[in-house]
């Protein structure tokens, strides 16, 4: 974990001053990383995959940025659970469908990310997310749900989305229209397991989960290359936020075994209480990754 008496200097981020860590990625580069800089950290493996995905300067509600935001080291954990498509559907916007397994059970899912090495420095993060139908799709949900839960393309909207980090706020708010907020947030993913705790408003846990790592499998860079789509508002309009996940080891496995989730009182346990999870359904574990996050987009939705 970096250590909490790093030096910090100020930054202006679309009329926010927000502190970053002195001589971080992004103090010394504004986005614009140097690649070959990053590739002699030795917890980076290599930086190939973001040598193929060239970054274009865009306008943004943040003030004019570079897209994508590189994510160069990663891990996550994701807890994907049945739950009631009634309680799903009271808190989905109307244009949204949720993906469904069976009539009247849908996907809800719990995702644990630690970023050690990005564009914006370390920072932790939590998302309570309902799995979705891609806009305006009228496939079957079936369908929908093996490509999603084969990682190939997911889609989902999420409800609440915590962060350790003032930048990964102001830029996941203001920037991509995530419900985001900043709490002491700790992740730990190894070989071995997850630990997570997120603090509620008052110090205690919100939400924390325990639970071991499946035997991880190797990927060369580039072979196991995953899309996310996550749908918000900005401004009143629909947006779509696309994710790239280059798996470089990775497991999963279903109705998973030793999970300790344990809700407390806050935003996200009170979040997935309102979504009435019935069974834990997959478990999906990245020990390492990288990650392209692209700038949101206007969407068209249906009419409704």
């Amino acid at each position: 974990m970096p250590s909490t008496q790093r030096a910090t200097v100020k930054v202006d981020l679309g009329g926010h001053s927000v502190l970053v860590p002195k001589g971080g990625l992004y103090d010394r580069y504004r986005m614009d990383t140097d690649l070959d800089e990053v590739a002699r950290d030795p917890r980076v493996s290599d930086v190939e995959f973001f040598r193929r995905l060239p970054k274009q300067r865009v306008n943004s509600p943040i003030g004019e940025t570079l897209t994508p935001n590189f994510y160069y080291r990663m891990s996550s954990t994701r807890l994907t659970m049945l739950a009631k498509s009634r309680a799903i559907r009271a808190r989905l916007p109307r244009e949204l469908v949720p993906v469904e397994v069976a009539p009247g059970i849908g996907l809800i899912s719990a995702v644990f990310f630690r970023y050690d090495v990005c564009d914006i420095d370390f920072y932790t993060e939590v998302a309570i997310a309902i799995v979705a139908r891609p806009a305006r799709h009228g496939g079957l949900g079936f369908i929908d749900l093996m490509a999603g839960l084969g990682n190939d393309h997911l889609h989902s909207y999420v409800l609440s989305l915590p962060v350790s980090s003032d930048i990964a706020q102001i830029r996941g708010h203001d920037g991509y229209g995530f419900p985001k907020w900043v709490t002491k947030l700790d992740v730990d993913i190894d070989s071995t397991k997850t630990v997570a705790r997120v603090a509620d408003s008052d110090g205690g846990a919100d939400l924390a989960l325990t639970v071991p790592t499946p035997a991880q499998k190797r990927y060369p860079s580039g072979r196991r290359v995953s899309t996310l789509t996550s749908y918000t508002t900005i401004g009143g309009a629909w947006h779509s936020t696309m994710t790239q996940i280059n798996t470089l080891s990775a497991s999963s496995t279903s109705f998973p075994r030793g999970v300790d989730l344990q809700l407390g009182k806050g935003r996200l346990s009170d979040d997935l209480r309102s979504l009435e999870p019935i069974r834990n359904l997959r478990l999906d574990v990245i020990t390492e990754g990288q990650v392209a996050l692209h700038m949101p987009v206007p969407i068209s939705m249906p009419n409704v």
